[in-house]
């Protein structure tokens, strides 16, 4: 049986072919760890990284004092920028749209340094942010206000630029989650207003696992404390970390490899267009919303219109829990997704679906087909037309 991948926001696969090419070719030719040592491999080490910051810094059109630091993951990246910027007793806006990388890191902060937090809630319908809600939560002590840029369960986009602009009005730094948008539409850092952007390596960047990125605005470096020290090949004399960046915030060995990897990933991007990529994404949304649609009994969540959102769509089908529905997909049609809360409890608290074990997630990424659009279609639409009595039958090849 064909296995059709329609998880791309836990991970994208496949990869282009230049990714695992590049991977390998560290193992078999490099091989060392950049800034430890003069000799030829490490230097080319070295040189790897600073060509995979580079595409990145190119990926996003940073400014030329903007930075970018790799970290292991999106988690990574979000825990440097919210435990380096929030202080004791400061106060943080977020949405309910918010993943666990984020909610998590502050609750943890709110239960030792007494750090505050509000979620603004979001359209129940759409899911779409008011930034004037945002506006209203600010208070005196608000230091940081992060948002989920594309929503890993209903698959919408805020506003940014409207958040950016309160923020920067406010003199309150504004920290992005673009897990599910960087490498999917494009993103000018440069002009977008933010403070902070943070996102993993493996999904939409087409990167290996274990690797994540978070760029830094020029001069807000200057707020962000460490959370993790260590050896840098850098000013080895000193005892404190090194001041100067990016070695400040990337104690330890790299994962070259896996940089080497994201390197090729954000190449094939930049080779292929971001909106080339996002104009033939808009394509599936618009062919897989129309046979959502059609299928009688199965709701679907997030914005209709489909430049409000990305590939990603949380379905629930009468009849069925969002796990059986995952394990019959697969089970009976080859079809992988994901199904439960997606790490983001108050997002389906928004929605309606905490209570009834989330959804059932289907998400699309650039190696995605048409023909694989229409073939989870029709599944879907075999299974809302199986009869309760004839369920068992469907059941069992689980």
């Amino acid at each position: 049986m064909k296995r059709l991948y329609f998880d791309n926001s836990a991970t994208s696969h496949p990869k282009p072919v230049e990714v695992a090419a590049a991977v390998h070719d560290y193992f078999d030719r490099v091989h060392a760890s950049a800034g430890r040592g003069a000799y030829r491999e490490a230097v080319e080490s070295r040189a790897i990284l600073d060509a995979a910051r580079d595409a990145v810094h190119r990926l996003f059109n940073c400014a030329p004092h903007d930075h970018v630091i790799f970290t292991f993951n999106g988690t990574d990246s979000l825990n440097l920028a919210i435990r380096g910027l929030v202080r004791p007793g400061d106060h943080v806006v977020t949405t309910v749209l918010d993943h666990n990388s984020v909610l998590r890191p502050l609750a943890a902060l709110a239960a030792q340094h007494g750090v505050r937090w509000t979620p603004v809630p979001v359209d129940p319908r759409t899911t779409l942010l008011d930034p004037g809600a945002v506006a209203a939560a600010l208070e005196p002590g608000t230091r940081l206000v992060a948002v989920n840029h594309a929503s890993n369960v209903t698959g919408v986009l805020q506003p940014l630029a409207d958040v950016a602009a309160i923020c920067r009005a406010r003199g309150v730094r504004l920290l992005v989650d673009a897990a599910q948008s960087a490498g999917h539409l494009p993103i000018d850092f440069a002009n977008l207003g933010a403070d902070l952007l943070a996102c993993p390596g493996h999904k939409g960047l087409l990167g290996p696992l274990g690797t994540g990125v978070l760029l830094i605005r020029g001069g807000v470096e200057d707020e962000l404390r460490t959370v993790r020290e260590g050896g840098t090949g850098s000013w080895s004399e000193e005892p404190r970390q090194p001041a100067a960046l990016p070695d400040r915030f990337e104690a330890g060995s790299h994962n070259a490899p896996g940089l080497a990897g994201l390197r090729a990933g954000v190449e094939w991007l930049l080779k292929h267009g971001l909106p080339a990529i996002r104009a033939r994404e808009l394509a599936l949304c618009e062919r897989l919303a129309a046979r959502l649609d059609a299928i009688p009994g199965l709701t679907w969540y997030g914005p209709r219109a489909v430049r409000q959102r990305v590939a990603v769509f949380s379905v629930r089908l009468e009849g069925y829990e969002p796990g059986e529905l995952a394990a019959l997909l697969e089970s009976r049609y080859g079809i992988l997704t994901r199904s439960g809360l997606h790490c983001a409890p108050l997002a389906h608290r928004a929605i309606g679906t905490l209570d009834l074990g989330g959804t059932t997630r289907l998400s699309a990424g650039p190696f995605t087909a048409a023909d694989d659009v229409d073939a989870v279609a029709a599944a879907l639409a075999e299974l809302a037309r199986a009869a309760r009595p004839d369920i068992a039958e469907l059941r069992s090849a689980v």
